[in-house]
């Protein structure tokens, strides 16, 4: 059996229940179930597959959603302990680059500074790891790079601490991904945060708008639904001068529509399907503006047709339309789409709504090809790894091998 100690979401979320003060009734109410679905849940007899239900009990039991899903988990196979080692010297040099960017005085340089073409590179190596899915490599690359432009930062001057600037909001956009498939959201928002205080003082609008996106992220990832949908509007509110006007630039149409794709998902987790369903149908506006080929690595979103595709099966699953959700965008290719990390996000929603359609083996397959191809981000995902539960506690004959093989990639056994 997957998780047989007491070690599963339903003992946090029983814990976080009796220190809110709440019976199990009083609780049920809030989230308009029944005392028995409560039971189930505390009992790990009904894992929680959606991150609306998630956030609406940490809401109520005011916990962190992050406590709840009780991540990181640090997995032991993939490169996962590994990716896991890293995290110290990646918190201090974002620690460093706040305060370089903050202005502080007397902070010296760590090292010798690096040519520019050799830091270019790097980011965009690591940029490249992310949209791979490779965890674990991305983890391994980052905290070198960053130490480096901070010490760019501070020895350079002009054009090549501006040059500088760009690459750490680069390098700390990729961070955030990184930090939150692993587990860390505290030390996500610090790698948005850095990104923000580098898009400051570029004051580039298109760069602001970017970290805007990469905001969203984070704050999504702490089920900080209202504020995530805020900060997607008022990056709306400021690129719609430059998308209104008779020949907009590409990356603005692409990052306008990848803003409201950020907003979709912000609704539907808040069980708002009308307002994620129009998010979703703007954004696509936007693909189609931009045209079937389009996706937007520069601005590392990957916006395009394939992406609205990928965000609207997430969107079909939590509001709880998964056919809906599956066949929102008409002919997307996801294949085409150039981001492995993308593709697996649509594959783990993909799995998702097919166990919510009752097409379990369908179920397993899917999420056993994408582990195939991207094992640490399947594994350590919260909704994969409440999936593999699910399916498990139902049972999945034809494809029990396979079942078998994720929950112990997954080490859901005690």
């Amino acid at each position: 059996m997957p998780d047989g100690t007491d070690n599963h979401i339903g003992t946090r979320v029983r814990i976080a229940r009796n220190a809110a003060g709440l019976t199990q009734n009083e609780m049920a109410g809030f989230l308009d179930r029944t005392e028995h679905w409560v039971q189930q849940v505390e009992t790990g007899k009904l894992p929680l597959d959606r991150y609306s239900l998630i956030t609406a009990i940490a809401d109520v039991t005011d916990v962190d959603v992050v406590w709840l899903l009780g991540q990181p988990y640090r997995l032991q196979r993939d490169g996962g302990s590994l990716a896991h080692a890293h995290i110290p010297a990646l918190r201090t040099g974002l620690r460093r680059a706040g305060l370089i960017l903050s202005g502080h005085p007397g902070l010296p340089a760590q090292g010798t500074p690096v040519a520019s073409d050799d830091l270019t590179t790097r980011t965009a190596k690591a940029n490249e790891a992310r949209q791979a899915a490779n965890l674990p490599k991305v983890a391994t690359v980052l905290p070198g790079l960053i130490e480096d432009l901070n010490t760019a930062l501070l020895t350079h001057e002009g054009q090549a601490r501006e040059e500088a600037l760009r690459l750490l909001v680069d390098a700390a956009r990729t961070a955030r991904m990184c930090l939150n498939q692993l587990g860390y959201p505290d030390l996500a928002w610090v790698a948005a945060e850095v990104a923000a205080g580098a898009a400051t003082v570029l004051d580039d609008p298109i760069v602001k708008a970017a970290v805007a996106w990469d905001r969203c992220g984070a704050l999504l990832h702490q089920a900080s639904l209202p504020e995530a949908m805020a900060v997607a509007d008022a990056a709306l509110r400021d690129l719609e001068p430059l998308a209104t006007t008779r020949d907009p630039e590409n990356r603005v149409l692409s990052l306008r529509g990848a803003l409201h794709l950020r907003a979709a998902v912000a609704a539907a987790r808040g069980s708002r399907a009308d307002d994620a369903w129009a998010r979703i149908d703007a954004a696509l506006e936007d693909a189609d503006r931009l045209g079937p080929t389009w996706h937007d690595l520069e601005q590392q979103t990957v916006f395009g047709r394939g992406t609205v595709a990928v965000h609207a099966a997430e969107v079909g699953v939590e509001v709880q339309q998964p056919d809906t959700g599956l066949h929102k965008v008409k002919n997307a290719d996801i294949k085409a789409v150039p981001s492995k990390e993308r593709q697996t996000h649509y594959e783990i929603d993909r799995a998702r709504a097919y166990e919510k359609m009752g097409r379990l083996p369908a179920a397993v397959v899917t999420l056993k090809a994408a582990a195939s191809k991207a094992p640490y981000y399947v594994h350590a995902d919260p909704m994969a790894r409440a999936l593999v539960q699910n399916l498990a506690q139902k049972g999945v004959p034809s494809q029990a091998a396979a079942l078998s093989s994720l929950i112990r990639s997954m080490e859901l056994v005690s």
